[in-house]
């Protein structure tokens, strides 16, 4: 299959291979040279004339376009523009629980959660104390190499903030942290401050509520004679708690799964993200639970998502989490609207009407169950919706910091990052994926080459519960761990 037509309303196609000069498309002969991810005419289109894909309106065309010709963002604008007044229209479609329900070997943790991973994190209040965090976590590697157990990772995670923030930063800062005290994916975690610090100890550690003070220890910098030392020993106690740790079945419908795209190409809509869509369909028919982000790559596809709200209210906090991100942008003095980038312009996206509408499809077609803020934990099963921006480092750390036990990441370009949790890496073409064997996990490249759905989504669910059940993924393996926490204002 060398192109798709995606809807039979649309007016374009799409190369799924590199096309030539002369080659036939929907029996239009192209004119031009079409690169893999472009859209192609399929009619005359005037100046102004709107350009259909998937089915919606993705911006109109800027001077007129001959069929045969390929469209990109140099000859087409988007439609959107500002805030919205949005009607409910509600177009659910129920997902039938599955018949045969599905586990996974997981940690089950005192608290009732779950995680896919044994680690030990070590979590500086603060970015003063981020060397004395990575010293410690290196000298306790190698003091435990060869007698890890279960515990799979020792991790530092440094960040720039803590201190010379105000307001919504500092609290996102402390609540991201915060969230992932509580993560199941933690089987201990060590918090080191400073001691002067805007995020004091004493008010994090209120923050934090309730622990099991056996494999969560907290410490002051400042107030100990030897901190590599002090930190060492409270890891040697956690150590010896989580090391003891297993593995047992438990069933899918404890997956909470994040679902975020990055480096997206003209593909992206067309193969890894519906795979994903599919995934999530047959999560929530188990029972478990997805979660998507990236709100300024809902603009455009919005509408999609607030009709599939499952009431009035869900649907009311649909159209906060939208207009409150316009606002943001606003605020700020910037263009809602200055999307795509660089390199989705280059792999085929024109407008953010079109990333969006492929963006979106990553969550298949269930009920909007819940809505959440930015650092907000996730309490409802099925589909969610986060607020937190596309950036992906930022996005990711969100969906891990809302409960999310891996994230699912889908790329056209390709991408080598992990946030704290797995950071699965699924590419929209085969030649990346051949490319960066060491980037990317799964290929979704093969629907573009008559690879039925049902056969790809079937290896893909066998993929990543094999991950969930600990077969280590391409940026664990590279050690490739990070964290990103959201900023909007003054440093002081």
């Amino acid at each position: 299959m060398k192109y798709i037509k995606i809807n039979p309303a649309d007016n374009v196609a799409v190369a799924l291979q590199d096309l030539s000069k002369g080659e036939v498309v929907e029996g239009v002969t192209l004119i031009s040279d079409v690169p893999r991810g472009h859209k192609i005419v399929l009619r005359d289109l005037k100046a102004g004339e709107n350009v259909i894909k998937y089915g919606f309106p993705i911006g109109h065309v800027t001077k007129d376009a001959p069929k045969g010709t390929m469209i990109n963002h140099e000859c087409i604008k988007t439609n959107l523009e500002g805030l919205l007044d949005y009607k409910y229209e509600p177009a659910l479609v129920e997902i039938p629980e599955a018949a045969v329900k599905r586990t996974f070997k997981g940690f089950r943790r005192s608290d009732g959660q779950v995680g896919i991973r044994n680690q030990i994190w070590v979590i500086p209040t603060v970015g003063c104390v981020n060397g004395i965090c990575q010293e410690i976590v290196e000298r306790f590697k190698a003091e435990i190499a060869g007698k890890e157990g279960s515990v799979d990772a020792v991790v530092a995670f440094p960040h720039n903030y803590g201190c010379s923030q105000l307001g919504g930063d500092h609290e996102n800062t402390r609540t991201v942290l915060a969230d992932m005290v509580h993560h199941p994916n933690a089987g201990g975690v060590l918090v080191v401050s400073l001691g002067c610090e805007n995020n004091q100890l004493d008010a994090f550690r209120e923050l934090v509520g309730s622990v099991d003070f056996a494999r969560v220890k907290m410490f002051k910098t400042q107030e100990v004679d030897d901190e590599v030392e002090y930190g060492l020993e409270r890891l040697r106690e956690i150590f010896s708690v989580c090391s003891k740790d297993c593995r047992e079945d438990v069933p899918v419908s404890e997956l909470r799964v994040g679902l975020k795209c990055g480096g997206s190409d003209g593909l992206s809509g067309i193969t890894a993200n519906p795979l994903l869509g599919v995934f999530s369909d047959w999560i929530v028919a188990q029972d478990g639970t997805t979660v998507l982000t990236e709100v300024p790559e809902m603009f455009g596809a919005e509408t999609i998502l607030m009709n599939r709200c499952q009431d009035r209210e869900t649907f009311d906090r649909t159209v906060h989490l939208i207009n409150d991100f316009k606002e943001y942008f606003m605020r700020q003095g910037m263009p809602v609207y200055e999307n795509p980038s660089p390199g989705n312009k280059a792999g085929g996206i024109s407008t953010l009407e079109e990333k969006s509408l492929g963006c979106t499809q990553k969550c298949g077609k269930s009920i909007v169950r819940g809505v959440l803020k930015y650092g907000e934990r996730l309490s409802v099963k099925g589909l969610n919706l986060l607020s937190a921006p596309g950036n992906d480092l930022v996005a990711s750390t969100a969906l891990a910091a809302s409960g999310c036990q891996i994230v699912l990441f889908t790329t056209g370009r390709g991408t080598p990052f992990g946030s704290f949790v797995p950071t699965m890496k699924i590419s929209t073409n085969t030649p990346l994926y051949e490319k960066k064997p060491g980037w990317i996990d799964f290929n979704a490249g093969t629907l573009a080459q008559d690879e039925p759905m049902e056969k790809v989504s079937e290896r893909f669910i066998e993929f990543v519960l094999a991950a969930a059940s600990g077969a280590p993924v391409r940026n664990e393996v590279n050690g490739y761990r990070e964290i990103a926490i959201f900023k909007q204002g003054v440093t002081l």
